[in-house]
């Protein structure tokens, strides 16, 4: 079972350290994984390192960038345009990067560009990392591409094979990456913080409910994330529209825009869509929802579910790696075996029926959240750097 990193006490290299970073989508659409990229580029520059960051880019970001981003040939992927494929890297972007002469690469997705980077480390004679944000291998089912999984787990076991480390959100996201035998050797575990200034209960707002015709004792189911297939939007649906033939009292609230909102608006009619929120009205959201409900099994570390439990309210969660690590069932929320829409319904039902099981669990939820501290998690991750290049200048 792969441990936690903890910050290195060795000294920091002579210069400050140069890190190249490799993303595949690094600001141009906005979602915790690139979201934690930002941020751990944000820590790297207050200690003092220097940072380029290799990513396609957009015309229109969804916000401005930490560190330096440098654009590398991307195009659309198809049925999915919102996100671009990173082709390899010409001639001239080898030259930038040789010229910036890094002190380790930094790999987040497995594409072209991070391929051709994982060779070009190899050719400097530096360390080369990865880090595991997407359970990319599990997309496909959505999309009714299921049968070339195995072509896909392939391409991933040769990407993250020979790295000198691999970074994972998660130990049983890890141990389950290794049992898939997709990593070989225990990788290391980079956790995620939550912003316990913005996020937090002192955000709940009833005016706010009160604008979009939600009453002060009405039971809102929050949904939080892109509106795209794989966040599990058919079960939400399907739980929701469950509840409402038993005669459970609830509403759906849906803070979040993506390609798949006309269809999921037409399965939850009577739901409250929000639109894209960020800042202190998407914590406002949080806080002003009673419950959370995150049925996807593709998140490697479910950063909704610990900015719900910031903000105090339950969590009800699939069964499923990215949640297990973080709600804690019968006590800060419920974890349901994926697919089943009756024990989803039965715990929505639950907490909607039961005012003070929500504010005991949302109680517990917050307790648990102060663990999570973003400079402690990317401070660890800084130490783990310099470890790998201290020990590559032998």
């Amino acid at each position: 079972m792969p441990d936690a990193i903890a910050p290195s006490p060795q000294r920091a290299p002579e210069r400050p350290l140069r890190v190249a970073l490799f993303s595949g989508n690094y600001n141009y659409v906005r979602d915790g994984a690139n979201q934690a990229l930002n941020r751990l580029v944000a820590f790297l520059e207050r200690q003092g390192c220097d940072v380029r960051v290799y990513s396609p880019t957009s015309d229109t970001p969804a916000f401005e960038p930490a560190g330096t981003l440098v654009s590398v040939p991307s195009f659309a992927i198809p049925g999915r345009g919102e996100y671009r494929l990173a082709l390899g890297l010409p001639d001239r972007l080898k030259r930038d990067i040789r010229d910036f002469a890094p002190d380790i690469i930094h790999l987040s997705a497995p594409d072209p560009a991070a391929h051709a980077a994982k060779k070009l480390a190899r050719a400097l004679g530096v360390p080369v990392v990865a880090s595991i944000h997407t359970r990319f291998e599990t997309y496909l089912e959505y999309y009714g591409l299921g049968f070339a999984r195995p072509g896909l787990e392939a391409l991933l076991r040769r990407f993250y094979a020979g790295l000198d480390e691999i970074f994972v959100t998660t130990a049983g996201f890890g141990a389950m990456m290794q049992q898939s035998g997709i990593i070989s050797a225990p990788p290391a575990v980079w956790s995620r913080g939550v912003d316990k200034g913005r996020f937090n209960p002192a955000r709940r707002s009833p005016e706010w409910r009160w604008s979009l015709g939600l009453g002060d004792t009405e039971a809102v189911i929050g949904f939080v994330g892109r509106l795209v297939l794989e966040k599990g939007l058919d079960t939400v649906a399907a739980a929701v529209n469950l509840l409402k033939q038993r005669g459970i009292p609830h509403r759906l609230l849906v803070v979040g825009d993506g390609p798949a909102r006309e269809r999921f608006q037409a399965q939850v009619p009577d739901a409250i869509f929000t639109g894209f929120l960020d800042g202190t009205n998407l914590a406002r959201a949080y806080a002003s929802a009673d419950l959370l409900f995150n049925p996807s099994t593709t998140e490697t570390f479910g950063n909704i579910n610990l900015e719900a439990m910031a903000s105090g309210i339950p969590v009800v969660a699939a069964r499923a790696s990215g949640n297990e690590c973080l709600v804690s069932d019968g006590t800060t929320g419920a974890l349901v075996t994926p697919g089943d829409i009756p024990a989803y319904a039965d715990a929505l039902g639950r907490y909607c029926t039961d005012p003070a099981l929500r504010a005991a669990h949302g109680k517990a939820g917050l307790a648990a959240a102060q663990a999570f501290d973003w400079d402690v998690i990317n401070g660890a991750v800084l130490g783990r750097y310099r470890e790998l290049v201290a020990a590559n200048r032998g």
